[in-house]
């Protein structure tokens, strides 16, 4: 069963003197992430839940192995992003709304390049392509160039391109963002449908709802802490997602 563990993550950065005062913090160090961990099943979401700030994004960039962790590790069915961080790069998805993509390109263009990048056997391109477009609605924009379209449809693209290479593991941060509803929905779909067929899935997102309706678990992080870590039934406990995060909140702010 393929899992992901994160261990006793932390992360600091530099920040500048401006910085520094309106966080009014003592010194140029803002602590990101804090002793972070974890664990994420194969057939599951695991979501992550935290205000603007909170280290949802460093958390996810780390298990990414974008930016490495000051301490701690992320464990990929037990294979240590810091031992073997190119095997374990072709092993997952990861989508941030920060991806660029190329604006002189066009979706068609930018499936053929990631499907090389990531070596998909040629015989499987076509029909790989026909699937995730259809599922997405890409077809009708898949020969404009990039620069010309939506948010919403860049967002399908980078999603697309994302999954291009059937990874074992999902980690999306804010895989919603600037869709609209049917979109949204589209892309809820497809994640349930990756759940089905045993991927391991992390999802970053401050939207309650979206964790509501597919996450089966979820830890929320304030001040880069994981301050509660549980089953949805457990964290609800007959609210709503939105009013528990918000008592658990104010608990741990001692307001």
């Amino acid at each position: 069963m393929h899992t992901i563990e994160a261990k006793n993550l932390c992360k600091s950065f530099k920040i500048s003197e401006a910085q520094r005062r309106s966080l009014d913090l003592k010194d140029r160090k803002k602590v990101a992430v804090d002793d972070i961990s974890f664990t994420a099943n194969a057939g599951e979401i695991f979501g992550l839940l935290g205000p603007n700030g909170a280290g949802k994004t460093t958390t996810m960039r780390m298990l990414a192995t974008l930016i490495k962790p000051d301490r701690g590790d992320v464990l990929y069915d037990g294979v240590s992003i810091k031992e073997k961080p190119i095997e374990i790069k072709s092993r997952f998805a990861f989508l941030t709304t920060d991806l660029q993509l190329d604006k002189k390109s066009t979706a068609n263009d930018m499936f053929e390049y990631f499907a090389g990048l990531h070596h998909v056997p040629k015989t499987e391109i076509a029909e790989r392509k026909d699937k995730l477009f259809d599922t997405f609605n890409i077809k009708p924009f898949a020969e404009q160039k990039i620069s010309k379209l939506s948010q919403g449809q860049r967002q399908k693209v980078s999603l697309v391109i994302s999954v291009i290479h059937d990874p074992d593991f999902i980690i999306f941060d804010e895989p919603t963002n600037g869709l609209d509803i049917i979109a949204s929905r589209e892309v809820r779909e497809f994640i349930l449908r990756m759940k089905a067929e045993g991927k391991c899935i992390i999802l970053s997102t401050h939207l309650f709802d979206l964790v509501e309706k597919i996450c089966d678990r979820a830890a929320m992080i304030v001040d880069g802490k994981i301050v509660v870590n549980d089953t949805l039934p457990n964290l609800m406990n007959g609210k709503s997602l939105e009013d528990s995060f918000y008592e658990i909140y104010q608990q741990y702010k001692g307001q």
